[in-house]
């Protein structure tokens, strides 16, 4: 990219690095950037900066949040105590709330067990799911983790770990997706529909 000057190339460089964003992609965002009016380039920036600065774990759940203290989901009275909701990432806590169904508490991993990725459960946030469950009050652990083979390695690990604290442990059920057809669906997705298929 020598046709790029040094400071353009580094730019598209940063933006090349973020996750499903390729070269051609950190291009066109890279000349969006240029193309910004200086005082809303600052602020593109500053909100990078900012959110950096003020986001961080909730002491409770581990989810984002950006206040003192608890997240607002850890702090409203509204939520049924005796539910936790174990999620690999943030995100999947957003996808939870999206459904309005569940209104329990959460925990997220920040991962996944992955020992192809150098990922243990140590680099993982177990000990505070270990040490909510042990203090009491909860009644059930939800397993919200991707239904890959990290994803189950990872949900059978921790209801193996939470057994002996007498607390009933669930999967999400999964299987053939609303709207879909027989047809396509691979052989492990019909044998889970089958398993967890319920009485009508």
């Amino acid at each position: 990219m020598e046709y790029f000057p040094p400071a353009l190339e580094h730019l598209v460089e940063q933006f090349a690095k973020l996750p499903g964003i390729g070269m051609k992609s950190a291009q066109r965002l890279a000349f969006y950037v240029l193309s910004l009016s200086p005082e809303e380039a600052g602020t593109f920036a500053q909100a990078i900066v900012d959110a950096k600065s003020a986001i961080h774990c909730c002491p409770v759940c581990e989810n984002l949040t950006d206040g003192d203290g608890p997240c607002p989901i850890c702090r409203s009275p509204k939520r049924d105590r005796s539910l936790i909701c174990v999620v690999a990432d943030p995100k999947d806590v957003v996808a939870m709330e999206r459904s309005r169904e569940y209104q329990g508490l959460y925990h997220v991993l920040h991962g996944v067990i992955s020992p192809m990725n150098h990922v243990g459960p140590d680099d993982l946030h177990i000990k505070s799911l270990v040490e909510r469950v042990s203090a009491g009050g909860v009644s059930e652990v939800i397993m919200a983790t991707n239904p890959d083979t990290e994803g189950e390695a990872t949900a059978m690990y921790l209801s193996r770990l939470l057994k002996p604290f007498q607390v009933k442990v669930t999967r999400l059920a999964y299987g053939i997706p609303v709207g879909s057809h027989l047809e396509y669906a691979d052989d492990a997705t019909l044998m889970r529909a089958l398993e967890g298929r319920r009485e009508m």
